[in-house]
Order: C-alpha cells, then structure tokens, then sequence
C-alpha cells in the first residue's frame, strides 16, 4: 500500500492548525475567565500566564505538533526532501539503499499535492539526476538522469547514446562480472554508467524528439532501467527536484545503517 505522505502531512498540519486556533480564539479564555473567577488566581491576567490545566487533550496535542508539523512540512515542500533508493537502475551512480536529498527549488517552488508551480528559478539540464513522479503512476517517484531538454532529438543504438546526432563520449574502464563499467560526459557532467555485455534490447533502441515542456530520461544502468526508451517523456508537471546528497545508506531493516557513502552526487 502506497502511503500519499505529502497529502498526510498537508492534512495532519492543516487539522491541527485549525484545532489550535479554533481552541485558542474561542475556548481557552472562557476556561481561563472560569478559572480566575474560581478564586485559584487574582485575575485573569494572571489566569493567562498559566499553563491551562484544563485544556483539553486533543487541544494540546495540537498545540504542541502543528509548530513541528507546519516547518516540516515548509522543508520538504520547498527546500530539501529525502528519498530512498529503491531499486539498481541507476547504478553505479546510486545503490540501492542509498538515501538521498532532493533539492526542490532548483527548477521552481510547487505547492504540495497540488504541484502547481508559483515560482519558475529555471530548469532541468542534461545530466541532472532528477526525480519525478512516474507519469504512468504519478503517485510513485522515479529517479533518473536527464539526457534530453526541450528540442532535443536523442537517439539510443547500439549501446550508444546520441544527442542532436553527437554521441555523447564514453569510455571503457572496467568490466565487473556480466557488465562493463564507462565513463560518460553529458553536458557539464562527467560520471560512470553501466551497460550489460550482452545484445541490446531492440525496444531500448531507437530515435525521440523531446517536446516542449518535457525531458528525456534514463538510467545509468542502461540495460537494466525502464525509462523514457519504454513509456515517454516527463512532463514538466511532473517534476519534483534535482537530486544533489547521500547522506546515509540503509539497504534492509536486517542490516545497519552506514555513513560510508554519504557525499555528493556526480
């Protein structure tokens, strides 16, 4: 069962927020006018200054978690959002395990759930590693590197990428078991990918244009991701941030957590 905790986190904040109000505007000074009046203290001011030993619980639950609730969720909805690596198909550049901080301003501010863009601050370029929502399931985050920007015409053959008709270079380094490990400059961005030793699938290969308004994606672990070779391009609208940190590594709940990956990300 997928868990919408951004939607979780935009009502938890929202109800307690109005609990806290609502209970502050409207029903603790009547219990703090009762409790002066009870003679426990000399006025109301100083019924006030007191710690409301009356209010009820679920009034100071609220009061108590909407603070923390409300820069949480200012944090992850605009400036960094962590995500867990769950799957190899950007190896060798993130392992599975492998948590990671989002930036979410780098191409604009989005309000949360809604994803409506209120501020632009400019956009994806190829060989950023980006995380999306998945447009096939758009309740699911992918991660991916862009190889495509708006006008692109990219093509895939022969374990050989091309952007605008230029492959892009790659170099063989090593081969590691069925693999061969490359080194691969993509704009600005030098770092490795992975490419199995055996044929190519057919319905990898072929030849895109990147409409406006959409980036062509792909994982570093070319033979093993399923990216826009087989279901498209990411719209704009899907887009979440610009992955940047690892910051700890946990691959299963039977292991501990280690730090020795932590770093940026290439």
């Amino acid at each position: 069962m997928n868990i919408n905790f951004p939607l979780l986190l935009v009502v938890l904040t929202a109800v307690t927020g109005i609990i806290w109000l609502i209970d502050g505007q409207f029903f603790r000074p009547r219990r703090q006018e009762r409790y002066a009046q009870s003679g426990a203290r000399k006025s109301a001011e100083d019924a006030a200054d007191s710690n409301d030993p009356d209010q009820p619980w679920l009034a100071e639950v609220s009061r108590s978690f909407f603070p923390i609730l409300l820069v949480v969720l200012v944090l992850r909805s605009f400036l960094v959002e962590p995500f867990q690596i769950p799957s190899g198909s950007m190896l060798p550049t993130l392992e599975v395990g492998d948590f990671i901080l989002v930036n979410k301003f780098t191409y604009g501010l989005r309000l949360p759930v809604a994803h409506w863009e209120i501020a632009d601050f400019g956009d994806p370029e190829r060989g950023d590693i980006m995380v999306f929502r998945y447009p096939v399931e758009p309740s699911v985050n992918y991660i991916k590197r862009v190889v495509g920007v708006p006008g692109d015409r990219v093509a895939y053959e022969g374990k050989q990428l091309y952007v605008n008709g230029e492959p892009v270079p790659s170099a063989f380094v090593a081969s590691l078991g069925n693999q061969d490990l490359h080194r691969e400059k993509l704009g600005g961005d030098v770092f490795s990918t992975l490419y199995a030793q055996r044929r190519t699938d057919p319905d990898a290969e072929g030849e895109w244009t990147v409409p406006e308004g959409h980036y062509f994606v792909m994982g570093d672990n070319r033979d093993n991701s399923r990216d826009s070779r087989y279901w498209g391009m990411v719209s704009d609208q899907h887009v979440v941030g610009k992955a940047f940190a690892i910051w700890m590594h946990w691959e299963s709940l039977t292991s501990l957590p280690s730090f020795h990956r932590v770093g940026w990300i290439q």
